[in-house]
């Protein structure tokens, strides 16, 4: 049995890389990292991270929550029908289409799928290539399509909290009065490879060579499915970590209550309906609650009269290295009082091989730090700063 399941497993991970989803996240994720750069350049004329940062994410946290979630659903039983993974695959790639990242999260992907699949069910709908997966559906299959998506929320949320808050990106904007002012942005995508048990043979009417393994008299097909999770979120009153964990945090608590629920479907599956539309409510609420607390909140990164408000740190610069951070205040360099970029960089030229700056965290208290300069360091440290009204304009112009 072991051996059994050994192969099952190589031969799964091996069919991943067969899924177009896989490679379609690759490309779009190698897409948001240019597009990030280009709009940093033209904002600052410089970038922060790489073009390739989007993608390196794309990766590593996804791979780890994915095994959990896989040894959890295989050890549990939950078999989930070839024809949802074909309509999750399909509401990816559909919703991606829209370029609204947002969509792209797991309610929306596996929430429609669910829905779709009580409509072709009710319907009769005869699917090309697949018509059989579809036909095995009945209404027994809908709460393990429901913990599915509450498990799905759970990890979105768990991404969120803690990879979501890395590299977020600054972005001037004008406010309502036409002040220059600095908002941060995430735009996130990832992949979350996922072990599932496919009950029956429904696999291999479509594709012969797939291999079908028996428990008890019940057969059933292992295959590793590639979930796409996409997270935008764009914050101007609050600092990003505090907005984006807190949403974070949001989200893992809806994924729990859903997935409480989601288990009195196996006695009444017409609740199952219920609670996935309560999933896809909520999951907006969160969102639209968000931007409007945002919206509501004055603009954090905007110019202030005691320094300089730092938008961003170049990554392996000066400033990254002297441990300064986003949201912080610079109110002395070199002992000399400074309001812009022009009194920023006169104070460098005061000491071109050593700094001592003056700083005001996040709690308003002072620090000071310190550190030699070398030929090549960045000019301004490496620190992006709110422009100027003059340079604002130019930029955005």
């Amino acid at each position: 049995m072991v051996q059994l399941w050994l192969f099952e497993l190589l031969k799964g991970i091996g069919r991943l890389f067969l899924n177009p989803v896989f490679y379609y996240l690759i490309f779009l994720s190698g897409i948001l990292g240019v597009s990030r750069v280009k709009r940093e350049r033209k904002n600052f004329h410089t970038r922060t991270f790489d073009a390739y940062y989007e993608l390196r994410q794309l990766f590593p946290l996804g791979l780890i929550v994915g095994l959990v979630l896989s040894v959890a659903t295989v050890l549990a039983g939950i078999t989930v029908p070839f024809a949802a993974i074909l309509l999750i695959a399909g509401f990816t790639v559909l919703w991606s289409l829209t370029t609204n990242i947002r969509l792209m999260s797991p309610v929306y992907t596996v929430g429609a799928a669910f829905f779709g699949i009580i409509l072709i069910a009710e319907y009769n709908w005869n699917i090309p290539f697949f018509k059989e997966s579809f036909q095995a559906i009945d209404e027994k299959v809908y709460p393990s399509v429901v913990i599915l998506l509450a498990l799905l929320i759970i990890s979105e949320g768990i991404l969120i909290l803690k990879n979501g808050i890395k590299g977020t990106s600054p972005k001037l904007a004008k406010s309502r009065r036409g002040q220059n002012v600095g908002v941060h942005e995430v735009k996130r995508f990832w992949l979350l490879p996922m072990f599932l048990l496919i009950p029956g043979e429904t696999l291999t009417v479509a594709f012969e060579w797939w291999p079908v393994f028996h428990i008890g008299v019940e057969s059933y097909s292992l295959i590793l499915v590639p979930f796409a999770i996409g997270f935008n979120q764009q914050i101007q009153g609050m600092l990003p970590k505090q907005s984006i964990q807190l949403q974070g945090r949001r989200v893992i608590t809806l994924g729990v209550g859903i997935l409480i629920l989601s288990v009195i479907g196996y006695w009444y599956p017409l609740v199952s309906i219920i609670v996935a539309a309560i999933a896809i409510i909520c999951r907006e609420l969160i969102s639209l609650t968000q931007r409007l607390r945002d919206d509501n909140l004055p603009f954090y990164f905007s110019k202030k009269n005691n320094g300089l408000m730092i938008i961003g740190i170049i990554p392996e610069s000066p400033a990254d290295k002297m441990g300064l951070q986003v949201g912080e205040l610079l109110s002395k360099v070199n002992g000399v009082k400074i309001r812009d970029e022009h009194a920023l960089y006169e104070a460098l030229q005061k000491n071109r091989a050593h700094c001592k700056l003056e700083v005001l965290d996040v709690n308003g208290e002072v620090r000071f730090v310190q550190r030699a300069l070398y030929e090549g360091d960045h000019y301004e440290l490496g620190i992006l700063f709110v422009q100027d009204q003059r340079k604002f304009d130019e930029r955005i112009g």
